[in-house]
């Protein structure tokens, strides 16, 4: 039986439309179904160098940074990571660049002919259409970022010559619980028996351990084998075997750079790098990114109370007089944990609901506030960010966050 038919649709939104039709759920955990389509696809990946990035944060970044590692190499490259900021193509990169829509609807109608019958979530569908793009392109190298956990997620459909946990933290408990114990363990569902593993997370839960033990893991662990310094302006990094480099401090979190240093030392290339030129160059999409002057404005994705630790870090790297911040969120986030480290830069907040049943109301977010904070509730996260720009003088930082909706919105030209 096959699902393949003449009304197929013609475009990517048309594709897009017609995944979020399929599936009666959003996320539905289990590998089952994509494993059978994923063999069912016959995709070669044999000569193809496969990393794949779990964590809880930092899997972007490390992924952008690895990719632009191998590209200083000459090595062809393909990034799968999600969710995208505007465009869906931004899903996958080959070489750096996003392929164009027709590709993803060839890649797209070869998935619906595999999957016959059986039912595929949104993300399942995209996932097994990006690795057929890469199994097309067979690129040196493939780094696949993990949507949810590790497990049970389908980039899991591939073993992976290296894997990597960036960091671990609670966020997404009602799928992969509520401990860092439980988080660990759905993450390391993307190791193999004595496979090659990389941990960035420098306080990592005992039951990591005892499941790199059992896995007979060939682990490399920050803090213990490779570990990094900030010395002002400054980024030291010292390996496994006693290397040491120096470069200035990168444009995204240290601890990133470092775990994906240490998955290059592991793989052979580290000694080809000019890793002073790669952490200069190094930058990643709505990860802190600066997109404006006078006043300084700042995104990014952060929205959980590690990611949201680290932006408030970098604010504090700026000498800003007022700091405005416009935030929107998702109400199944621990907001109040996110945002009250915030109140102590005694800023103004413009607070934005965002669309969809998983959207946290403006409302929500000032309660959510201790009192006495400075908070104009607006109509949307666009509305919010032009009032912050008319109300910041050329000295102050507007910071845009709290999802990668709302730095979408942001982000957009026509927010500019």
């Amino acid at each position: 039986m096959s699902h393949i038919s003449n009304n197929q649709p013609s475009s990517l939104e048309g594709w897009l439309q017609y995944l979020e039709s399929i599936h009666p759920s959003t996320i539905d955990m289990g590998l089952a179904r994509t494993q059978d389509v994923f063999t069912r696809l016959k995709l070669d990946f044999s000569h193809i160098k496969v990393i794949t990035v779990a964590g809880t944060n930092g899997k972007g970044t490390t992924c952008t940074f690895l990719e632009q590692a191998f590209r200083q190499l000459g090595q062809s490259t393909c990034v799968y990571s999600s969710p995208h900021i505007l465009d869906y193509r931004e899903r996958l990169r080959v070489n750096g660049e996003m392929l164009d829509e027709a590709a993803h609807c060839r890649a797209f109608a070869k998935v619906e002919q595999a999957r016959a019958e059986i039912s595929l979530t949104y993300f399942e569908f995209g996932t097994l259409a990006a690795l057929v793009l890469i199994a097309e392109r067979k690129p040196d190298v493939a780094i696949l970022e993990v949507g949810l956990g590790g497990r049970l997620d389908a980039v899991n459909v591939l073993d992976a010559d290296m894997g990597v946990i960036t960091t671990i933290d609670l966020d997404h408990q009602d799928w992969l619980g509520d401990t860092r114990e439980l988080v660990a363990a759905e993450k390391a569902g993307i190791f193999r028996q004595q496979g090659a593993a990389v941990i960035g997370e420098s306080q990592p839960p005992s039951n990591l351990f005892q499941i790199a033990d059992e896995l007979q893991l060939d682990a490399s662990w920050q803090g213990q084998d490779f570990s990094y310094q900030l010395d002002g302006e400054q980024f030291h990094w010292q390996s496994q075997s006693g290397k040491t480099l120096c470069g200035p401090l990168p444009a995204i979190p240290a601890a990133n750079v470092s775990t994906a240093l240490c998955v290059l030392e592991r793989m052979g290339e580290l000694s080809k790098l000019d890793v002073p030129r790669l952490l200069h160059e190094v930058n990643v999409v709505g990860r802190c990114q600066l997109v404006g002057k006078h006043p300084a404005v700042l995104v990014d994705v952060a929205h959980n109370p590690q990611s949201a630790d680290y932006l408030l870090s970098q604010i504090h790297r700026f000498s800003a007089s007022k700091v405005h911040l416009v935030v929107g969120m998702l109400k199944d986030k621990d907001i109040r944990a996110c945002l009250t480290p915030f109140t102590d830069l005694t800023p103004n907040w413009y607070l934005a609901p965002l669309a969809g049943p998983r959207g946290a109301s403006a409302a929500m977010l000032a309660d959510l506030l201790p009192d006495g904070q400075k908070v104009l509730e607006c109509q949307s996260v666009k509305h919010a960010y032009q009032q912050a720009l008319q109300n910041a003088q050329a000295e102050d930082l507007v910071v845009v966050f709290g999802s990668f909706f709302t730095v979408a919105e942001v982000l957009e030209p026509t927010a500019q």
